[in-house]
């Protein structure tokens, strides 16, 4: 063999070898590689800020007060400050107060709602149950049942945390009142009587206490 065809089938090696190599690394392509998609320019509409939509009304405001009034925005704040405070709560415990601070009064034994009254509110209905006391009266007195429970105001300052709820109560009772020989001086011992009272209740939202306190009466 000559040394030129040696020199030939020499080159013709090298150029298969280099072929095998670059086709080991480059890969081959079979179809089944994803095709490169063109780049979409964002529309207008894509670089509109999102609309960020909440909830709707708190119902357990809105169900009691109109919505955006003076007492829904201090019931949110109240909320906010406290998220376990619910104002269908606060009213169901407003209901059994009003019937237990009332009671107490008419029966004139108040040191079992002490806690619950402001101390000027006790000391005004003290003086009442004195009164009747000097006057030898006793009072014959039974609940009979509520027939209206209405939140009529709200307030809230954000400085302090102190919120006030006021309460419209329209109740059913037996009150009479006899002097000490047993004359019926006030009241009626068989016929119910209607008596309507608002009430402000405050609290410090977010204290360790729980208790709401009633700090103003009126009819």
């Amino acid at each position: 063999m000559s040394s030129a065809l040696i020199e030939l089938v020499i080159l013709a090696a090298i150029a298969l070898f280099l072929i095998i190599r670059l086709k080991g690394v480059l890969g081959t392509r079979d179809g089944f590689e994803n095709d490169i998609m063109p780049v979409e320019r964002p529309s207008p509409r894509d670089n509109m800020p999102f609309e960020v939509i909440e909830g709707g009304p708190d119902r357990d405001i809105v169900d009691h007060v109109p919505e955006g009034s003076d007492a829904a925005v201090a019931l949110a704040q109240m909320k906010r400050v406290e998220p376990g405070f619910g104002v269908a709560d606060f009213l169901q415990g407003s209901r059994a107060a009003y019937e237990m601070i009332l009671m107490a009064f008419e029966k004139g034994d108040l040191e079992p709602v002490r806690p619950f009254l402001a101390p000027e509110v006790f000391a005004a209905f003290e003086g009442a149950v004195e009164e009747r006391k000097a006057r030898g009266l006793t009072v014959q007195a039974e609940f009979l049942g509520l027939r209206e429970l209405t939140l009529t105001e709200a307030s809230f300052d954000p400085a302090s945390n102190e919120a006030e709820i006021t309460v419209r109560f329209g109740a059913e009772l037996i009150s009479a009142a006899r002097d000490a020989e047993g004359t019926l001086v006030e009241g009626d011992p068989k016929t119910p009587r209607k008596q309507r009272d608002s009430w402000t209740f405050a609290r410090v939202m977010g204290s360790a206490d729980p208790n709401w306190q009633l700090v103003a009466t009126g009819g």
